[in-house]
């Protein structure tokens, strides 16, 4: 039995296209040493993953709860953070299921982190595509909306980019913005100078492994300038 039949047994998951489900898990560096791979990577999957993560999650928050928008978004990115879907990913045994370089596949550090939470919405994406939205659904219920009450309980969800979004709207009735100023590193392994902006006025910048990393980071750095971690 492959490791992704093991993985479509516990997770009484049954793909009709099984190219989509090992699509999900190839990362770009193994194309890169396995060229003449008959499927692409998992980025495009991700891109899809990641809407259809953040519609289901915001639709159940939305219908269970009753609080302020500034809650739920904050609970929202306490869910659909890399740092969470990393975790999900781990405890379901997506890892045994990932396509990588060698090299890529010796690196266990934070690196690894990042490429699960992807490959996680790539799954998503590939599900999503496969089973249908209900089934997309039922299992985001069923494996990472249950974690919220936990989240909660051991204040989990008060992460920098969560309270500044929610004191920049509280304080100066804006959105925060990031957006990407620098990049530089090979395709797996790049990183990231992002900035937050509350219009057009650049409030500050974080650097990370991720665009996720560095977008936290850059919010951290913005409620210290702007004085906003005690309010």
């Amino acid at each position: 039995m492959s490791d992704f039949d093991k993985l479509e047994k516990s997770l009484k998951v049954n793909f009709k296209n099984k190219d989509l489900l090992q699509q999900a898990f190839c990362h770009r560096s193994y194309l890169n040493e396995n060229p003449g791979f008959y499927l692409d990577n998992n980025e495009r999957l991700e891109f899809l993953g990641d809407a259809v993560l953040e519609l289901i999650v915001t639709e159940s928050l939305y219908h269970k709860y009753n609080n302020p928008e500034g809650e739920l978004t904050n609970w929202r990115a306490s869910l659909v953070n890399a740092q969470s879907l990393a975790e999900l990913a781990i405890e379901l045994n997506f890892g045994d299921c990932l396509l990588l370089s060698k090299g890529e596949a010796k690196d266990t550090g934070k690196a690894r982190y990042y490429i699960l939470a992807d490959a996680f919405e790539a799954f998503l994406g590939a599900l999503y595509i496969d089973q249908g939205l209900e089934k997309t659904r039922d299992f985001i219920e069923k494996h990472l909306i249950k974690k919220l009450p936990q989240i909660l309980a051991q204040g989990l969800h008060r992460d920098a980019k969560s309270t500044f979004q929610e004191k920049a709207q509280e304080i100066v009735k804006v959105t925060p913005i990031y957006r990407v100023l620098k990049e530089w590193g090979p395709d797996h392994s790049k990183n990231f100078v992002v900035g937050v902006f509350l219009g057009k006025d650049l409030v500050a910048e974080g650097e990370g492994l991720s665009k996720q990393e560095a977008e936290e980071a850059a919010a951290k750095n913005g409620l210290i300038i702007k004085s906003w971690n005690n309010q």
